[in-house]
């Protein structure tokens, strides 16, 4: 039975032979990270977490996913995405449609210049961050 839900407070998972499972009234804390981790673990570096975040405010932290590419879709909004290769910054501005990948293991960041909203479709495991 498929039901409507708000990708605002719901990530869902895409496993192995293209299966989506749904996990509502997500919260970023560590007790549901925990859980994701668990319930979706058999899909290992396959797997894929898609969501949507309010981009508020420019991001606190660096990220990388070395387990594989992140597509990123700014749906509302202008961002200043940041990536690291090879020691040097790269700043690509995005506007509400347009989108970028991240590669593999690619340290990342954004400055937000306009409030608005991004879709994330990001390797399930093996995220990494550090302060910026």
């Amino acid at each position: 039975m498929t039901e409507r839900f708000d990708l605002a407070d719901t990530v869902v998972h895409i496993g192995l032979g293209s299966t989506l499972r749904a996990f509502h009234d997500w919260s970023w804390d560590e007790p549901t990270l925990t859980r994701y981790a668990f319930e979706t673990a058999a899909d290992g570096a396959e797997g894929r977490m898609v969501t949507m975040n309010e981009q508020a405010e420019s991001w606190p932290t660096w990220e990388r996913h070395p387990a594989g590419e992140e597509l990123v879709i700014l749906l509302e909004g202008r961002i200043e995405l940041i990536q690291e290769i090879d020691g040097d910054e790269r700043r690509v501005e995005l506007r509400a449609g347009q989108a970028l990948i991240n590669p593999p293991g690619v340290w990342h960041t954004a400055d937000v210049h306009e409030p608005g909203r991004g879709l994330f479709i990001t390797p399930g495991t093996g995220t990494e961050h550090k302060p910026r």
